[in-house]
């Protein structure tokens, strides 16, 4: 029965694939969704992209293993969606472009995208990579198949629907998703949990503390995740999808305070598996282990699709903005120009693009051993390198392309250095040296060189602050 609810679930994700290919009938229909998302599609979308395999299945291993306190990885990607909404999204969905690097240039003048690009290229590509594992792992769970074989169904799942109808296509299927990770974690999965484990007087004091993970850790989620999500290209690529400022403010502000809840139902489903499976080697198996040990199959099947929704809207919300960066940042960069040919020939250059790196993304998946030490790496890089160039240019008119790339590329090197001097990938100290390094090299380079030209800040100007007229 399990089995079966999980198959119906991907069959009904390609059958949402040919749907949005109806409507994919512009680059722009195709890549940000026409722009036209409304509130409601959009704040579950949203929720549907940042709460991946690392929010669900890690959310509960985390709860597994600190209790409350394992809240706070979902809680700082929460709060960075909330940031990212009533701080920056408006004037972002303002901009009309496709790509973080479009933004730079725009901001900056020519010059300030290229190595945003590569960058930023690296995070989606091993984002997408590690959402694909993660879904190969319920896949093996479920179907008693190797990881291969699983890396191989799954990604073919996401690749077909996704180039399918692009923006659209993952829309509406994340939309699914976020209707199924809501009914199979709040209303299912939680529920059940906390009854069978007896409530929170089962737990030991100390899991009802939210600050046994260590401060330390707290932090770190905080610098890594929040600030990582304010500046992602595939969250930003969700914000081009709004169809006016207001539904990408007050749509994104619901879906982080959506995330909050997750973060808390998570580990309070963790605290409970703690009690009914105790002793697991590994706390991410914490997940799959009480699904097994409370559910019958049919509602097995649904948590297991939860959970599959999940990693899965993640990883088709990533491999799309790896896609759009490599077509839009790196081969138009290399041509130097927009590719010829209408509306059509656009589509289908972007819909080649998802499968062939569809295709690189599967076979990375399949090599690659240490996922979680390659998406730090990114994470550390797209942090330490371009979080400061990117909000800077947001909030301090004076800021020039000479500090933007200094501070690219001294935050950058900094992280990488710093990382190889401690000896230790998962360490704190890079990305703070980072950020700190880049800060120094953005202010200093912004203040030794010519203000940016006029006529960029006019166009920036004219791009950002003009206010569309609200839709209702």
């Amino acid at each position: 029965m399990d089995v079966a609810i999980v198959a119906a679930y991907l069959v009904a994700m390609i059958a949402f694939g040919f749907w949005g290919k109806r409507r994919a009938r512009t680059e722009a229909d195709f890549l940000v969704a026409g722009r036209r998302l409304g509130p409601l599609l959009y704040a579950g979308t949203m929720s549907a992209l940042v709460l991946g395999g690392a929010s669900t299945i890690g959310g509960v291993g985390l709860g597994y293993e600190y209790g409350l306190s394992g809240m706070w990885l979902v809680v700082a990607i929460g709060a960075g969606v909330l940031l990212l909404s009533l701080l920056f999204a408006g004037r972002v969905q303002r901009l009309r472009v496709y790509t973080v690097s479009q933004m730079l240039e725009l901001r900056y003048g020519p010059g300030a995208s290229v190595l945003s690009g590569v960058v930023m290229f690296g995070y989606t590509l091993m984002l997408t990579v590690t959402s694909t594992i993660a879904y190969a792992t319920i896949f093996a769970a479920l179907l008693d198949l190797p990881r291969v074989p699983s890396i191989i169904v799954g990604g073919v799942v996401v690749v077909v629907y996704s180039a399918l109808g692009g923006m659209w296509s993952i829309t509406l299927t994340d939309f699914v998703q976020f209707l199924i990770q809501t009914v199979g974690i709040f209303l299912i999965l939680l529920p059940v949990v906390l009854v069978r484990a007896g409530g929170f007087a089962a737990v030991p004091p100390e899991a009802l503390s939210l600050t046994t993970i260590g401060g330390d850790t707290i932090v770190t989620y905080f610098v890594v995740y929040t600030f990582g999500l304010l500046i992602g290209q595939d969250i930003w690529q969700r914000v081009f999808t709004a169809r006016s400022p207001g539904v990408a403010r007050w749509g994104g502000a619901a879906a982080g305070v959506y995330c909050l809840l997750y973060g808390v139902a998570g580990a309070l489903v963790g605290m409970g598996a703690s009690v009914l499976v105790p002793g697991l080697a590994e706390r991410d198996d914490a997940f799959t282990a009480v699904v097994a040990a409370t559910m019958p199959p049919a509602l097995a099947g649904l948590v297991l699709a939860a959970a599959l929704a999940a990693v899965m809207s993640t990883a088709s919300g990533a491999l799309i903005a790896n896609a759009t960066v490599f077509g839009q940042d790196i081969l138009q960069r290399l041509r130097g120009r927009a590719p010829a040919g209408g509306e059509e020939d656009h589509v289908r250059g972007n819909r080649l693009l998802i499968v062939g790196l569809g295709a690189v993304v599967i076979v990375i998946s399949c090599l690659l051993q240490d996922v979680v030490a390659a998406l730090t790496i990114a994470y550390d890089i797209l942090v330490g390198g371009l979080l400061v160039p990117i909000l800077g240019g947001l909030v301090w008119r004076r800021a020039t392309i000479v500090g933007a790339v200094a501070a690219m590329a001294v935050g950058t090197v900094a992280t990488l250095a710093t990382m190889a001097v401690v000896g230790d990938i998962y360490a704190n100290e890079p990305v703070y040296v980072g950020l700190a390094a880049g800060l120094v090299a953005f202010v200093a380079g912004s203040a030794a060189s010519r203000p940016t030209a006029s006529d960029v800040l006019a166009e920036w100007d004219r791009r950002s602050a003009a206010e569309r007229a609200p839709v209702v």
